[in-house]
Parts: C-alpha cells; sequence; structure tokens
C-alpha cells in the first residue's frame, strides 16, 4: 500500500512539471514573434524566426512526446485507482471479516474454556485458538515443555526472553527458539492485539523460567538430596519403633493369656479357650503390624518422590492410589447415608411386626388364646411361614437401596443364582411345600408312634423337608416329605388319645375246651396285664374254627401307644400264665400230643398247684 502511494505521487509530480514547460515554451515564442515585428532588420528577423521555428519544431516534438507521458501517466492513473478500488474493498472485508469473528468468538466464549498452560501447579495463561494445525491442548503442551527445557538449561541468560512481530505473529522467543506464537486469533479471544497479548505474556514466562531455574540450582539440589536421607532414616527409626512396640505387645498378650483370659462359651459350647485366645490376639498384632507398617510405606515413598521435580507426578500418581480409593469410599459412605435410613426403617417395621406375629402364635401354642378351627400346632409353622414371607417383602423392598443394584453384573448375578435354584430345588421345594401340607393335616405330632408302609416308630424330628422316625430297635428313619404325601400312614398315639387304642392278639385252643372258660381266662390275663384299660373291658372274639382248634382273639384298650411293644409282650405272658393256672395246654395250632402216658405240656410247678387245687374242690 504504501508502494503504490509513493508511486502515484510521483506520476503527479511529473506530469506537472511538463504541464509548466509547456507554458514557459508558449510564453517565449510569443515574444519572440512580438519583437520581430517591432525590428527594422528583416534578416535577423528571418534568422530568430527560423530559430524560432525551429524550436517550436522541436519543442512540438517535446510537446508530443510529454503529452504521450501525459496518456501513459492518465491509464497508469486508472490503473492506480483500480488498485485503490481493490484494496478498498480488501480492506472494507477484512474489517467485516474481523467483525464477524469477533461476534462469534464472543458467543464462543461463553460455552468454550481455555485450555491452561500449566508448570507445576502455576497456570500461566490460557490458549483458546488453533494454530497451524495444533489444537489449544497441543500447544499448551508444547509451551509448557518449551518453558521447563529452557528453565532446566544452566546456561540460563535472563534477558534472552524477546518478542519478534510479523505481520502474522508475534513470537516470543528465547535465543533462537520459538516458545509460542501469538496470532490474531489470540488476540481476539483476549479481546486485544496479538502485539499487546505477546507483551502481556512475556514476563510471566519470564519469570516462571527464573523460577524453574532457582528450583533446579546445585544447591536445591543438594537439600533435596539432604532431605531424601532424612526421610529414609526417619522411615527406618519408624520401622525399628514398631516392631518394637508390637513386640512389648506380644509379650503383653501372652501374659494376658496365662493370667486374666478366661474361656469363652456359648451355652454348654466352650467357643474359644484361653490358648486359642491368645493365637487369635496374636495374630490381630501381627496383622495391625504388617498394616501400620504399610501405612508409613504408603506415605513415606510419595514423600520421597515429590522431593525431586522429575518424580512429583509419580509421587502424586502414588497419593492418589492411596486416597482415591478412601475417597471414593467415604464419598459413596456418606452418599449412601440416605439409602441406609430407608433400610434400617424397613428392617426395624418388619422386625417389629415379626415380634407381634410371634408373641400371637406362642400365645395360641400355649393355648391362651383360642382361635376357633386353629390348632396350637398350627401356630409355630404358620409363624414360620409369615416370618418368611415378610423377611422376602423386606428384601424386594431394601433391594432397590443396595449399593450396586442397579448394576448390570448384579442384576445378572442375582437372575443366574435364581436360575440355579429354580433349576435345581424342585425335589428340594416338593419336599417343602409337602411338609406344609403335612402341617396341616395333622396326621401325626412329634413323639407319636406311627406306622408309615413298612417302619413303626415314634416321630423325633419334623422338618420343611424331611421326617425323622425312631424304631423301637432305635433306627432312626429319615423320610423326605414327599414320600410321606404318597403313603398312607397310622397314628397309635392319636388313636390312644382320643379313644383308647386296642391292641389284639390270637389264641388257639381245641374243642374239648369250653369257650366261656377261655374267655374269661383271656379277659383275666388282659386285666392283669400292665398298661391296659380296665374300662373300657378288654373283650374276646372267636375270630376261626379249625379242624382241630378255635382261633380266639384277646382285644385290650391301652392308652399309652409309646409302650406298645411292652404292653404285647406282657399280655402273651400273662396268656401263657393264666393258660398253664388253669391247667390248659396250648397245644395248637400246630402241636400233637397222643395221650399214652407222655408228660403235659404244663410246666410241673403249674401242674402240681392244679392238682393240688382239683383234690380240695
Amino acid at each position: 500500500m504504501i508502494r503504490t502511494r509513493l508511486t502515484r505521487f510521483l506520476l503527479f509530480v511529473f506530469f506537472f512539471h511538463a504541464v509548466i514547460m509547456h507554458a514557459q515554451l508558449r510564453e517565449r515564442a510569443e515574444s519572440f514573434l512580438n519583437t520581430a515585428t517591432r525590428q527594422q532588420n528583416i534578416d535577423s528577423l528571418l534568422t530568430d524566426t527560423l530559430e524560432i521555428l525551429s524550436k517550436r519544431r522541436q519543442d512540438s516534438i517535446y510537446i508530443e512526446k510529454l503529452m504521450a507521458q501525459i496518456q501513459e501517466m492518465k491509464l497508469n492513473e486508472i490503473l492506480l485507482r483500480s488498485e485503490l478500488d481493490d484494496v478498498h474493498s480488501s480492506s472494507l472485508a477484512d474489517s467485516i471479516r474481523n467483525v464477524e469473528q469477533h461476534h462469534r468468538i464472543d458467543s464462543l466464549r461463553q460455552i468454550t474454556d481455555g485450555v491452561k498452560v500449566v508448570i507445576d501447579r502455576d497456570t500461566l495463561f490460557e490458549l483458546y485458538a488453533t494454530r497451524g494445525g495444533l489444537t489449544p491442548q497441543k500447544r499448551a503442551e508444547n509451551t509448557a515443555e518449551a518453558i521447563r527445557k529452557i528453565g532446566t538449561d544452566y546456561s540460563l541468560r535472563p534477558d534472552s526472553v524477546y518478542i519478534i512481530d510479523s505481520e502474522y505473529t508475534s513470537d516470543i522467543m528465547y535465543g533462537d527458539k520459538v516458545v509460542i506464537s501469538i496470532t490474531d486469533q489470540d488476540g481476539l479471544w483476549q479481546n486485544t492485539s496479538k502485539e499487546d497479548l505477546a507483551r502481556r505474556y512475556l514476563p510471566l514466562i519470564s519469570n516462571k523460567i527464573q523460577d524453574i531455574k532457582k528450583e533446579h540450582s546445585i544447591w536445591v539440589v543438594v537439600k533435596r538430596v539432604f532431605l531424601f536421607l532424612v526421610i529414609l532414616v526417619v522411615q527406618y527409626f519408624l520401622f525399628k519403633l514398631t516392631s518394637y512396640l508390637f513386640r512389648k505387645l506380644r509379650r503383653r498378650i501372652i501374659r494376658l493369656k496365662q493370667t486374666k483370659l478366661k474361656p469363652i462359651s456359648v451355652r454348654d459350647y466352650e467357643f474359644l479357650n484361653t490358648h486359642k485366645q491368645g493365637m487369635v490376639l496374636i495374630f490381630l498384632s501381627n496383622l495391625l503390624k504388617w498394616v501400620t507398617m504399610l501405612i508409613q510405606l504408603a506415605f513415606s515413598i510419595p514423600m520421597l518422590f515429590a522431593i525431586f521435580p522429575q518424580t512429583e507426578s509419580l509421587a502424586l500418581r502414588l497419593f492418589s492410589y492411596v486416597l482415591e480409593p478412601i475417597k471414593m469410599i467415604l464419598k459413596s459412605i456418606v452418599e449412601y447415608i440416605p439409602n441406609l435410613f430407608i433400610i434400617l426403617i424397613i428392617t426395624f417395621c418388619i422386625r417389629y411386626i415379626i415380634m407381634g406375629i410371634q408373641y400371637i402364635a406362642n400365645e395360641i401354642k400355649a393355648e391362651k388364646l383360642k382361635i376357633t378351627g386353629f390348632y396350637p400346632d398350627w401356630a409355630q409353622p404358620t409363624f414360620n411361614i409369615i416370618r418368611f414371607l415378610l423377611y422376602a417383602f423386606m428384601i424386594a423392598m431394601i433391594y432397590p437401596y443396595l449399593p450396586g443394584s442397579d448394576s448390570g453384573v448384579f442384576q445378572g448375578i442375582s437372575v443366574f443364582v435364581g436360575l440355579i435354584i429354580s433349576l435345581g430345588s424342585s425335589t428340594v421345594i416338593g419336599n417343602i411345600i409337602a411338609g406344609f401340607v403335612i402341617t396341616y393335616m395333622r396326621p401325626f405330632k412329634l413323639g407319636d408312634r406311627i406306622k408309615l408302609n413298612d417302619t413303626v416308630g415314634n416321630v423325633i424330628e419334623k422338618t420343611p423337608l424331611v421326617t425323622r422316625i425312631r424304631t423301637p430297635k432305635n433306627e432312626v428313619v429319615t423320610i423326605p416329605n414327599s414320600f410321606m404325601m404318597s403313603s398312607h400312614t397310622t397314628n397309635y398315639s392319636e388313636s390312644a388319645r382320643q379313644y383308647g387304642l386296642i391292641i389284639h392278639t390270637n389264641v388257639t385252643f381245641g374243642y374239648e375246651v369250653n369257650w366261656q372258660q377261655i374267655h374269661e381266662l383271656l379277659i383275666q390275663a388282659a386285666l392283669e396285664t400292665p398298661g391296659v384299660s380296665s374300662h373300657p373291658k378288654p373283650f374276646v372274639l372267636d375270630t376261626e374254627l379249625h379242624d382241630y382248634y378255635t382261633v380266639y382273639q384277646i382285644n385290650a384298650y391301652i392308652k399309652d401307644a409309646n409302650k406298645l411293644s411292652q404292653i404285647y409282650s406282657d399280655l402273651h405272658q400273662k396268656v401263657i400264665d393264666k393258660s398253664n393256672e388253669a391247667g390248659l395246654e396250648l397245644m395248637s395250632p400246630h402241636y400233637f400230643a397222643q395221650r399214652d402216658g407222655n408228660k403235659s405240656t404244663i410246666p410241673t410247678e403249674y401242674l402240681q398247684r392244679h392238682m393240688e387245687g382239683a383234690s380240695e374242690k
């Protein structure tokens, strides 16, 4: 633009000079002509005229040249004017473009954060614009790295940081190295020009270089090495002190084990004796010792790395390894407190509801509270069912408030566990349902003497899965509840309690014996049997008539089914005794005797007693 203006000025001066010269020549010619008319000498006039004509011819030639030059200058002026118009339109477009960029940057400034140039946790300035394909982040990293390298240079000269301005950038230099290039875009983002912005950044960069230089001086390095050795020595003595204190604690635990510790018992079970307590305490002390040492190392090692700038970032990372989990746990605990309160409230409500239901169940079980159609032995199973349902309801309410309940992994594991339980527990669930059905069917109670297919015994345990029976031979038989549902059960104890259980046994006598005598004999034997009730009175049934004998069945009532085997044994003994006392031989159904002088089957003492009674009669 300056060169164009200079060219226009020179053309204007040249044109002005040509016009003045043309006017002077014309005036000189007119003066010569006037002089020639006044003179009397024609020769001189002709000579002058010829000279004037010659000069005029020369002047005409010169004027023509000047006119050609003027025409050329006019053409140049037209070209220059067109160039000036182009330059003016270009500058106007640049101004419009700058205004548009200002507006765009003003709108972006509200939502765009600058990238900070940070060195050793110290923010120097912020960058917003890109430069030569480099993002603001990359420019910030390159600038920080360049400043660090310059600051660690032992041949640093403080006055070597300066600014070089060009048409497009203002470069902050150190020697022949560019620290950062400031563009017009950077200036627009900061509402200033690139030159002013570079002058603003120059002292910041210079001061930071000086600070880095001070940090890397020989004296500072010596102090850091000394501090490094001090921390090592302190950590060594801390290890020694920790080991000494825990040795004393170990000896203290051994003395306590021998003198003051007492066994920990739960009812009749000795859960921990003094020796085991001592071993547990020693183990906990050793664990606490190593945890203490690890905590010391967790603080001392990052401190060692933090002494030197080269490893300071590693120290911060190590500190973050220790502190971040703690912060995360504490933050999670704090954020979980509202959910914890909700879980506690739900738990307390369900707990007190269960306590109320248990109180009612105990009252029904103790027959203090009677409900029509609800048996006392249903109280505890019903309470167990309601308690299970309430706990399931409580878990369903608590589940959304558990930590990690919204995690896909947690939900996947829950579904997987539920699937395994549902596929592998069909038999178990069948037994549980059968156990509940048996409970409400009330076919037996604990302690009842029952018969299940070929198994006879007393019920000693009922669980949701199985029922256990102890036989008279003290054999414990475990029977699944689903099997009991599909089998028929005989309850001797229930019959004995309500009606009196009828026991019976068959006895055979020959036809030669009077049946009235046999009835009386059998009834008397039953009445004298321990455990047989006198009311209702025993009775005899003639059940079969065979070729050689009659089958008599003695029936007697008992109230205690648990002594069934013993009562049967006693009854059989009494029948034998009464038969022998009456002189009746128990010879059938498979005993034959010919009366040819053979001895009777009646024992001698009974036979002598019978003969003496017959003689007296």
